[in-house]
């Protein structure tokens, strides 16, 4: 095992959040998360937020709202 290190590691760690690494970068990534502190809990921050983000993004607009948009879109594409 190599540790590919606290620069590697956290410009990396958007795409780790979303599973966009190769697989030797994402075992890379995992490696050092298990092994320092520091990027572990900015790991737990990330996993925090897109966990929020993903839970607020279910929200539907309102049909009214989206039916309106629809119209003007529809505007704008003809």
């Amino acid at each position: 095992m190599t540790d590919c290190g606290c620069d590697k590691a956290r410009a990396e760690l958007e795409e780790y959040l979303h599973r966009e690494l190769s697989d030797q970068d994402l075992i890379d990534v995992e490696e050092h998360l298990a092994g320092c502190e520091e990027c572990s809990h900015e790991h737990k921050v990330g996993v925090t937020l897109l966990d929020r983000l993903q839970r607020a993004c279910q929200e539907t607009a309102p049909e009214e709202l989206r039916q309106a948009i629809l119209v003007r879109l529809d505007g704008v594409t003809a």
